[in-house]
C-alpha cells in the first residue's frame, strides 16, 4: 500500500477539513485559516518543485514589476514591491538549501555585507540612518546572491540560465496588453524616445546584459539558431533602452566573444558573417542618425554626448558624506540617506540613488568595505572560473570586467536586476559543478 506521505489527496482534505471547522467554529478565523493553509500550500509545491518556482521568480524579477506598480499604483508601492521580491528569492535560496543541500563558499561577496553593517553600527551609522534601516539594507544587499550558498543541481542551472535568455522578451511582450490598453506606455520620453517593457529602461537594459551573456555561452555550447536569434533580439532590445553604457559593454563582451573565441559548433564562418553584418549597418545608421534623433540612443550620442543625466548633482553629496568617515564608511543602507528623498534634488532627477556603487560602497563601508567586497568579488570570480570550459570562462570573466565598469555609472549590486545577473552567475557556475 501507498503510505500517506505518497497520497497527495490525503493532506490535501486534512487542510480542507481544518479550514472548514475553523469557519463552523469561529467564523472570524477562517480567513486567517484559509490564508495560512494558502501559504503552507505554496511552500508546499515550492519545496516539491523549487526549479520551476526559481524561474517563474527570475522571469517576473526580469520584469520589473515594481516600476509598473510605482506607475499605476503610487509611490508607496515601490519599495514594498522590490521587498517582496527580493523576500521571495530569500525564501527560495532557504528552499534550494534545504532540498539540495547548503554550499560554504566563502569567497561569495554576500559576505561583506554584514561585515560593513557590523563595522557601521560600531562606528556609528549615518545622521538619520536607524539600526533597522542598516539591517533592512543589508539583507537586500545580500539578498541577490542567495542561491550562491546552494548545491543547486545542474537541471536547475540550465533552467535559470534558459530563463535568463528569455527575460527582456518576456518584459516586452508582457508590456504590450497595457500600451494597447493606455495604461502604461511602451515607450517612455527621456533625451528621446526609450523602450521601458514593464519596467524602467534602465532596469530593463540591466536585465539584457545578463541575457546576453546567456545567449552567447548557450551559443558556444550547442551553436543553435534559436540562441542567435536570442541574442540578436535582445541586442535590439537594450539598443532601443537607451542605456548608453550597457550597449558598450555588451558591444564590447559580444565583439570579443565572438572574434577571439574558439567553438566547434559556432562555426567561424558564422561568427564573422555576424559581425560583417553588424559593421555594414553601421554606416547606414550614421547616415540616418539625424533622422533618428527622437531615438534617445542617438539623440545622446549626436547631441549631448558630455551629458551624465544627472549624475554630476548626485555624485558631490556622497563624495562629502565619504570624507566623513573614510575608513569604515557609515554602515550599509547610508547611500539612501544622504540625498533627501524629498529634497530638491531628488524631486529634480527623481532618484536619491548614488549611481555609481563605488561611491556608494565608500560611504556605507569605506576603505575596508570597498576593499573587502572587491577582493571577495575578485577571488570569487577567478575561483569559479577557473574551472569552467574555455568558452563559458571567457564570456563570465569579460561579463564581470563589463560589470565593474558599468558600477562607475548605475547601481549595478541594488537594483532588482542584480538579482536576475548573480542568479545567472550561479546557474553558470553550479553547470560546471554538474559536468
Amino acid at each position: 500500500m501507498r503510505s500517506a506521505l505518497h497520497r497527495p489527496d490525503i493532506p490535501i482534505l486534512a487542510v480542507a477539513s481544518v479550514v472548514l471547522a475553523a469557519g463552523i467554529v469561529s467564523p472570524p478565523l477562517f480567513g486567517m485559516v484559509l490564508a495560512t493553509a494558502v501559504v503552507a500550500g505554496i511552500a508546499f509545491l515550492a519545496v516539491r518543485f523549487p526549479t520551476w518556482f526559481c524561474v517563474a521568480w527570475l522571469l517576473v524579477t526580469g520584469m520589473s514589476l515594481e516600476m509598473t506598480l510605482h506607475d499605476l499604483a503610487g509611490d508607496e508601492t515601490y519599495q514594498p514591491a522590490i521587498a517582496v521580491i527580493k523576500g521571495i528569492e530569500i525564501c527560495l535560496g532557504i528552499v534550494c538549501m534545504i532540498r539540495f543541500g547548503v554550499k560554504q563558499d566563502l569567497l561569495c561577496p554576500v559576505w561583506a555585507f554584514p561585515a560593513m553593517f557590523v563595522c557601521g553600527w560600531v562606528h556609528g551609522l549615518y545622521p538619520g540612518l536607524t539600526t533597522v534601516d542598516s539591517l533592512r539594507s543589508t539583507v537586500g544587499s545580500a539578498a541577490p546572491f542567495v542561491f550562491c550558498l546552494s548545491r543547486v543541481p545542474r537541471s536547475w542551472a540550465n533552467a535559470m540560465i534558459r530563463a535568463t535568455q528569455w527575460c527582456p522578451l518576456m518584459a516586452v511582450v508582457a508590456s504590450v496588453p497595457l500600451a494597447l490598453s493606455g495604461l502604461r506606455p511602451l515607450f517612455v520620453e527621456s533625451g528621446g524616445a526609450r523602450l521601458a517593457g514593464l519596467g524602467h529602461p534602465a532596469f530593463l537594459a540591466g536585465v539584457c546584459l545578463p541575457a546576453i551573456y546567456a545567449c552567447l555561452i548557450q551559443l558556444y555550447r550547442e551553436g543553435r539558431r534559436g540562441d542567435l536569434w536570442l541574442l540578436i533580439v535582445n541586442s535590439v532590445i537594450l539598443i532601443l533602452t537607451g542605456a548608453r553604457a550597457p550597449v558598450a559593454f555588451a558591444v564590447a563582451v559580444t565583439g570579443i566573444s565572438l572574434l577571439t573565441l574558439r567553438s566547434t559548433v559556432f562555426a567561424v564562418r558564422d561568427r564573422i558573417m555576424l559581425v560583417l553584418a553588424v559593421l555594414a549597418v553601421v554606416p547606414l545608421l550614421a547616415v540616418l542618425a539625424g533622422d533618428l534623433e527622437d531615438v534617445r540612443l542617438f539623440n545622446v550620442v549626436l547631441n549631448e554626448t558630455g551629458n551624465l543625466s544627472g549624475r554630476s548633482l548626485l555624485w558631490p553629496w556622497f563624495e562629502d558624506a565619504a570624507t566623513g568617515s573614510p575608513w569604515f564608511g557609515w554602515g550599509v543602507g547610508a547611500g539612501n540617506a544622504v540625498i533627501p528623498a524629498d529634497g530638491r534634488i531628488a524631486r529634480m532627477l527623481h532618484t536619491w540613488a548614488a549611481h555609481n556603487e563605488y561611491l556608494r560602497i565608500e560611504v556605507e563601508g569605506g576603505v575596508f568595505g570597498g576593499t573587502l567586497l572587491i577582493g571577495l568579488f575578485v577571488a570569487w570570480v577567478i575561483v569559479h572560473t577557473r574551472k569552467l570550459r574555455p568558452s563559458d570562462r571567457r564570456i563570465m570573466r569579460l561579463a564581470f570586467l563589463a560589470l565593474a565598469g558599468h558600477a562607475f555609472t548605475d547601481n549595478v549590486l541594488i537594483s532588482t536586476p542584480a538579482c536576475v545577473l548573480f542568479a545567472f552567475a550561479t546557474a553558470v557556475f553550479a553547470r560546471r559543478r554538474g559536468e
